[in-house]
């Protein structure tokens, strides 16, 4: 049996280009995993598989992989950096015990970063920090350190200093032990020599060490005392207490270097090993039952205790669909049956294989802690938790974000319409996040996704992967409607045709709720006017009429509904009665009460030289965007604004063209406001118009 002290499942997560799928490249080869190095740029990175991904030099999905160092069992996932795919990280995140964060030398703590930090902060991983490519121009060891304490609000631990910086990198020097790591290529990680710092940098090295042990003994009483002592602490003593800190979220050890240039990737595989928990060192999963409370109960990291495994990700490629799954307790066999608590089916797994990148290893078992795949796998989601049919459980299950944008697909012939349907269906599976939808009226295939790039992507994968070819509408932007003024209505329902008729009357109030409230049902109804059992009738006749808003249709936000009286009949009196009466109240009580559209702002953070500053903020007022901030940094200044996602579609030519092509910028939704009158009418005109030409 494995032991489980030696595993490390870690993830590799950063902001779009700083470095994370070529850290991840060093390490695999560093480990002899792979024997030649792939670069991102030329298309070849060993979990950069896909066309789209080699073309465009961006990581779009997670991939899986694992290596050997020291001993230990390294199970790692590469994520992707670009704002659009965040579903991926957060997925990965999720499994994973630890994360090594990757932040570039030179543009610090990016937008993404700090949406990946902050999953990671909710699923309370472990982190070491690699601040990476110090060979560049504007590299600043010491500014991102500082970006990572104020922009981050996390406790950087610094344990090593770099030799040098941008042309004149050479090395790093490791703080417990004041010696200097030298790598005399650019070309061989292993090409390296250990000696004495340089003379100039000894006051530094003892200040930052010194910095170093104080925060990392708070973690042991005993060991501070004997530091405060005078007494000389031990390597290993310092390392058992950084490890107790980093595990605890206290800090977060942080190294530097250069992927690409093969320079510190030794002393971040260390630290993986050193500091990040194993296993059954990070807080077990809660189980919890079938509403998604949590029953008290843990799935405890144990290959002896019953299975317990959730399903993360599910990918088809061109030998089936896999289903990838983390172990959290018990085993997984060949032809073993495992019961699914989401579908309540029992499924008997064929094969089980080890993933690296789009390679696999057969394996006959797989134990608590592992992450593995599954092939062939049917009713499987992700999300969904795979236990012992003897002792069902539930793992807590995965959230994600609704999406904001919108295009209609329509296959340009016959033969690709029947194929759309099949193909739609897999790429759903693959990514929650993705979500297709058939206009009722038009018969069109709606795709809603979190951004242009990712539903561009999705179409490309349609085209290349699955071989169909549609016709893209212009993106449509998901609007909402809400209401703005308390209204007290009645409405009765009365339907005599022979036989029991239906009768309902309800008295109810309708007002705005707090944003980001939903809807909220509320019953004061007392002595029996009407039964306690047609409230819940009454709430799914108001639930289900909020799809569908009064203005423009679009699903409504936000508003609560408290009934406060009626009246119902003994025998004409039944749940279908009142469910309609609610129904009709909607449409009858909506319209009065100040609906109001809805539009979704995005948080958007542009990166541009200086020079072009003026252009890019003064087209950001033209697209209704509020400026937030300005941070001028060595290479360029950031702008963070907030903008209507209607006016940002096709915003990276624009930014192109001001920038001379040097401008980038990543957008993420932040919340629905109120729409200008003038917008709000212009939307409901368009609308009505496509309706009117739908019935034509």
């Amino acid at each position: 049996m494995a032991d489980l002290s030696k595993y490390r499942n870690i993830g590799i997560f950063a902001h779009v280009d700083a470095g994370k799928t070529t850290t991840t490249e060093r390490i695999l080869k560093l480990t002899g995993k792979i024997h030649k190095t792939g670069e991102v740029h030329d298309g070849e990175a060993t979990t950069d598989f896909m066309e789209q991904e080699q073309e465009r030099g961006i990581t779009i999905q997670s991939a899986a992989t694992s290596c050997e160092w020291n001993g230990h069992r390294l199970n790692i996932i590469d994520t992707p950096g670009h704002v659009d795919f965040t579903i991926e990280v957060y997925r990965s995140l999720k499994v994973l015990d630890g994360g090594i964060g990757v932040f570039c030398g030179s543009g610090g703590v990016e937008p993404q970063s700090e949406t990946n930090w902050r999953y990671a902060n909710e699923s309370e991983v472990s982190r070491i920090i690699f601040v990476n490519k110090l060979d560049r121009v504007g590299a600043d060891f010491y500014r991102v350190v500082k970006q990572v304490k104020d922009v981050l609000s996390a406790n950087p631990l610094v344990m090593v200093l770099p030799i040098g910086i941008e042309d004149e990198f050479t090395g790093v020097v490791d703080l417990l032990t004041r010696k200097a790591w030298i790598w005399e290529g650019v070309s061989d990680a292993s090409d390296y020599k250990i000696e004495a710092p340089p003379e100039d940098m000894s006051d530094a090295i003892e200040e930052w060490r010194e910095k170093l042990i104080e925060t990392a003994i708070e973690q042991d009483d005993n060991i501070m005392e004997k530091y405060l002592d005078g007494e000389e602490l031990s390597i290993n003593e310092i390392k058992a207490c950084i490890r107790k800190g980093t595990i605890a979220l206290d800090f977060f050890p942080t190294y530097c270097g250069s992927a690409f240039k093969n320079k510190g990737i030794q002393l971040i595989l260390d630290a993986a090993v050193d500091y990040l928990p194993d296993p059954t060192e990070v807080k077990p999963q809660p189980e919890v039952d079938l509403g998604g409370n949590e029953t008290g109960e843990f799935a405890i990291v144990d290959p002896d205790k019953p299975l317990r495994a959730l399903a993360f990700k599910i990918m088809d490629d061109r030998f089936g669909a896999l289903t990838f799954v983390r172990i959290y307790s018990g085993k997984l066999g060949k032809g073993t049956n495992v019961l699914n608590t989401f579908t309540g089916k029992t499924e008997r797994i064929g094969r089980l294989v080890e993933m690296h990148a789009d390679e696999r290893i057969e394996l006959d078992s797989a134990q608590a802690g592992d992450i593995i795949a599954i092939i062939g796998m049917k009713n499987v989601q992700t999300g969904h938790t795979l236990c012992d049919p003897k002792s069902p459980a539930t793992l807590e299950p995965m959230v994600f974000p609704d999406p904001v944008i919108s295009i209609a697909a329509s296959p340009n012939d016959k033969a690709a319409s029947e194929k759309l349907g099949i193909a739609l269906g897999k790429m759903i599976r693959e990514d929650p996040s993705f979500r297709v939808e058939t206009d009722q009226d038009s018969g069109e295939t709606i795709l809603k996704g979190m951004g242009e790039l990712h539903l561009d992507i999705k179409v490309d994968i349609l085209k290349r992967t699955h071989g169909i070819e549609v016709t893209v509408g212009k993106p449509q932007v998901a609007y909402r409607e809400t209401v703005t003024k308390r209204i007290e209505d009645s409405y009765t329902h009365k339907k005599q045709s022979g036989g029991s008729g239906q009768y309902g009357k309800i008295d109810y109030i309708i007002e705005p709720g707090e944003p980001g409230s939903g809807f909220k049902f509320e019953s004061k109804v007392t002595g029996g006017n009407i039964p306690r059992e047609f409230w819940p009738a009454i709430e799914g006749g108001f639930k289900t009429s909020m799809e569908k808003g009064v203005l423009a249709g679009y699903p409504c936000l936000d508003f609560k509904v408290t009934l406060v009286d009626g009246a119902y009949h003994a025998v004409d009196s039944s749940t279908v009665a009142f469910e309609l009466a609610a129904k009709a109240a909607y449409r009858q009580s909506m319209p009065k009460a100040g609906p109001q559209l809805m539009e979704p702002v995005m948080k958007v953070d542009v990166f541009t030289p200086e020079a072009h500053v003026g252009d890019v903020i003064g087209d950001l007022n033209r697209r209704r965007g509020m400026i937030k901030s300005q941070d001028a940094g060595p290479t360029g200044v950031r702008i963070k604004a907030e903008c209507p996602l209607s006016e940002m579609f096709g915003y990276i030519g624009t930014l192109r063209t001001l920038t001379s092509g040097r401008g980038q910028f990543s957008m993420e939704f932040l919340h629905y406001v109120a729409c200008p009158k003038n917008v709000a009418e212009e939307v409901i005109a368009e609308t009505k118009e496509r309706e009117a030409e739908k019935d034509r």
